[in-house]
């Protein structure tokens, strides 16, 4: 059997991304998936009815051109190619308005009214100094190489979402950053929330929210094709609960959780250490429905119709009630949606004259609770009509995401709750979270830095490390 320089596990963007940047520099690598697909949060299905395709997981994309690691690959030329709404992001509200971020940020502050000067003042450093912060911000702790630039951010990022919501003087901009700042998935009282509004607001005037044609599913199947064009090998359907199961390899690299870790055998990691991976701890989990629709959704606002991401929760108030109940695992009954809408902008998502719709909410992690109309009845409040537009729906639960994903705890899609204290020092408080008790094992998914979202950056970062440590070689971006 043939011996390996590195073995990794997990298919997803972070191990595409390990085993590419070890590959580039003639490693002998393998990838072993268990699915009998690749991809991880990158994956495209028929869901519900033939000719409709679903995106799994993740489906707006915009951290996949804001990634210092993404854009350093030829994707285009092995088959991705991406699409443009007219907006990155709506946000309706009930009395009739909506918030809209436009790809120029000076469109989006006009029309936030007051709020204009402030907006800008907020967001316009970090669109002007992306470059230099995302190798900053996207990785481990270290000094930084443009120390000012990652200080005049930080004050920004370390304060908490209603802070900076406090701020704003008009609902409609309360609202838009309430959307932006809820994908982090935990209370916006909490703090470093504002960390991931600036970031997705910033990279959304830069590069926009692209929509990969043809599903998600098309980013993992260009990393595959340029891997393979390397001379990398893949194999799927090849579940490990064992390394023993595995070729013979120097180093093991594992696109996985902390709990897989800890349940996988023969990874001769310490017992100290398993016991800080059990200390991990897990964010809240979604409940995710994908339509097939006759239609498209019938936002009141024309606006929205032409949107990559619809955030549905109305006001601030509204959408930080909501996560902090959620969070506390409390009673709701009008969740916070983010809604998309592919086939607006890719007609190969669905057959002719008709549409797919795609939407989660955060929900208790693990809870057995049904949010199907719950989520159905928010699309309906800013979109009447749209449940008569429904020809069929498919649901994932919390508990059905972690059995399509084991790395989705609970239905955690962040690979771990992205708080103050797990935002870099994931999953073990370390300077280098990739690195593990055993020498030859190294870590690279969502819970390592900088988290969750389909960036490759972490493994980047973990292949960057390998190839110190073992091979005497140095790599930037």
């Amino acid at each position: 059997m043939k011996r390996y320089d590195a073995i990794i596990v997990g298919s997803g963007p972070n191990g595409f991304a390990a085993a590419i940047t070890l590959q580039q520099q003639g490693l002998s690598t393998l990838i072993v998936e268990g699915a009998d697909t690749i991809g991880g949060g990158t994956r495209t299905k028929a869901l519900t009815l033939p000719g409709f395709k679903h995106d799994v997981c993740s489906a707006i994309h915009p951290m996949a051109m804001a990634s210092p690691f993404m854009r350093t690959l030829p994707l285009q030329e092995y088959g991705l190619e991406f699409m443009h709404a007219s907006y990155p992001v709506a946000h309706p509200l009930d009395n009739g308005e909506a918030a809209v971020l436009h790809t120029s940020m000076d469109e989006t502050a006009a029309a936030l009214g007051v709020d204009a000067r402030f907006y800008k003042k907020l967001i316009q450093p970090i669109v002007e100094r992306w470059e230099s912060l995302a190798l900053d911000t996207m990785g481990p702790l270290r000094f930084p190489d443009h120390p000012l630039d990652l200080a005049s951010f930080g004050l920004k990022a370390l304060k908490p979402a209603s802070w900076t919501a406090a701020q704003f003087k008009t609902e409609k901009a309360k609202a838009l950053w309430a959307g932006m700042a809820a994908h982090g998935i935990q209370p916006l009282s909490n703090w470093a929330t504002s960390a991931i509004g600036l970031v997705l607001m910033a990279v959304g005037h830069r590069y926009g929210w692209p929509i990969p044609k043809g599903g998600s599913q098309s980013i993992a199947d260009a990393l595959a094709a340029y891997y393979v064009s390397l001379g990398g090998e893949i194999r799927t359907s090849m579940w490990v609960a064992d390394v023993a199961q595995l070729p013979e390899h120097q180093i093991l690299v594992l696109n996985m959780g902390p709990r897989q870790i800890r349940q996988l055998r023969g990874t001769g990691l310490s017992e100290a250490y398993k016991k800080a991976l059990g200390r991990y701890k897990h964010g809240m989990g979604v409940f995710k429905i994908d339509w097939a629709l006759s239609d498209p959704t019938p936002f009141q606002d024309i606006r929205c119709q032409q949107a990559a991401t619809v955030h549905l929760g109305n006001t601030f108030a509204e959408i930080a009630r909501y996560e902090q109940q959620t969070h506390h695992r409390g009673g709701v009954h009008a969740p916070f949606v983010l809604f998309s809408q592919p086939s607006l902008f890719d007609k190969s998502r669905a057959p002719e004259n008709k549409h797919t719709g795609w939407a989660y909410c955060h929900v208790p992690n693990g809870t057995t609770e049904d949010f199907t109309s719950l989520i159905e009845n928010q699309v309906e409040r800013f979109a009447p009509g749209f449940k008569d537009t429904i020809i069929e729906r498919h649901t994932f639960s919390p508990k059905g995401m972690e059995a399509y994903n084991p790395n989705y705890v609970g239905g955690d899609i962040n690979g771990g709750l992205m708080d103050i204290y797990q935002l870099y020092t994931r999953p073990t408080r370390s300077l280098t979270p990739y690195r593990t008790s055993n020498k030859q094992v190294y870590i690279a998914s969502s819970s390592t830095p900088p988290g969750g979202g389909v960036h490759g950056m972490a493994g980047f970062h973990a292949a960057r490390l390998i190839l110190k440590d073992h091979f005497n070689i140095a790599i930037a971006l």
